[in-house]
């Protein structure tokens, strides 16, 4: 049986954006493992090597410079060697260049190695230091080490052409949602729902997914709820998800005093019922690739708050199915869930455009892109 290889820097990448990549493997008669660190303190572990044959912990760190890296390496090098993969498909900027790295010998061998871009860290308005670290290793990998390179979004799609940063680039549509899942629902099952969470049908919720981090910037949506309290009392922000900066954002919702408009929830295996109790959605990252939790909200008719970064700029169209603010003017942010808060009407009419943009986003849709990428590269 033919072997596939598919690494990233932790366990729940897999889980979060990659089971249509397994499923189409398995499909065409490959064996996946998976290597990854496990981080099963956050999301259990089984989920995924229920869907996989091997699951190999190795531990890689997201910094460039760390030194774990180097064992991390060594360890994967050894596996890659003596693994006699077929592909090794590799994501996450670090884990994919460590990944190409170490495949040097077995692609000598006929080992094919593609690497699924989630979004360069080089990008217009990016630090100095992302276009001095990054970018030379991406073009050192891309051009040297990798036979396809695999971009979701537009722009990306764009930069890696226009900077030859592999012979051939393809594009897929982000890495695919269940459209299935994430529906609208009628508002008897809503308000149900909402009791079961402790809601009121007079509640106005607002859902942000995601990891609680730095880059994702949650403390502009909190800090935009000091200008709310008194002029939209039932409105209330749900923060779906765990990550470094939680104590930090909890000391920021205690010191404003929104303890009753802002919810922390940890992390969640249950968004699909949060986005059905949700009227929109909110992401204030200052930088995305193709985010997965607006592509969810879209599928489940949900507007947008937004702030402009490559992910967000292409899946929202300004004040069509979703709205935009600065990265760092709460003012701005507050005014905009006051306008979705108070007039339902532009929440449905946006949720129904939104709706009608995220198609080319389903789990089906990007499925057939990558089996006919596989087809062009590893299964003719």
């Amino acid at each position: 049986m033919k072997k596939a290889l598919l690494t990233a820097s932790i366990h729940y990448h897999f889980t979060s954006f990659h089971f249509p990549l397994i499923d189409l493997l398995h499909e065409n008669g490959y064996e996946v493992h998976i290597a990854a660190k496990d981080m099963s303190d956050k999301e259990p572990l089984k989920r995924l090597t229920d869907r996989i044959d091997a699951f190999h912990d190795i531990d890689f760190d997201r910094s460039p410079l760390s030194k774990k890296n180097i064992a991390a390496y060594k360890a994967l090098k050894k596996l890659i060697d003596e693994g006699e993969y077929d592909v090794v498909h590799c994501n996450t900027p670090v884990v994919g260049i460590l990944s190409r790295l170490a495949a040097r010998k077995a692609r000598k061998n006929g080992t094919k190695v593609i690497y699924t871009a989630h979004g360069f860290h080089f990008y217009k308005g990016a630090s100095k230091l992302n276009w001095l670290i990054f970018y030379p290793l991406e073009k050192l990998c891309g051009t040297l080490f990798t036979d396809c390179l695999i971009t979701i979004g537009d722009e990306d799609e764009s930069r890696a052409k226009r900077l030859n940063l592999c012979k051939t680039v393809r594009r897929i549509h982000g890495v695919g949602v269940d459209a299935a899942k994430y529906t609208d629902t009628d508002e008897e099952t809503k308000n149900n729902l909402r009791a079961e969470y402790g809601f009121s049908e007079q509640d106005v919720l607002c859902l942000c997914t995601g990891e609680l981090n730095a880059n994702k910037n949650q403390k502009l949506l909190i800090n935009s709820l000091q200008y709310l309290k008194e002029i939209c009392p039932d409105f209330k922000i749900l923060f779906a998800g765990a990550g470094d900066s939680e104590e930090e954002l909890k000391a920021l919702v205690n010191r404003l005093g929104v303890e009753n408009s802002a919810r922390l929830m940890g992390y969640r295996t249950d968004v699909d019922k949060l986005l059905k109790i949700s009227d929109f959605v909110a992401s204030a990252s200052y930088r995305e690739g193709l985010p997965v939790n607006i592509i969810e909200g879209m599928f489940s008719k949900k507007a947008a708050v937004v702030t402009p970064n490559r992910g967000h700029n292409e899946l929202v169209k300004e004040n069509e199915s979703g709205l935009f603010v600065p990265t760092d003017d709460p003012k701005q942010c507050a005014s905009a869930f006051e306008k979705l808060y108070k007039d339902k009407t532009m929440r449905l009419s946006m949720g129904e455009k939104a709706f009608e943009r995220a198609q080319k986003y389903s789990s089906e849709k990007v499925k057939k892109e990558l089996e006919e990428i596989y087809k062009e590269i590893i299964f003719n």
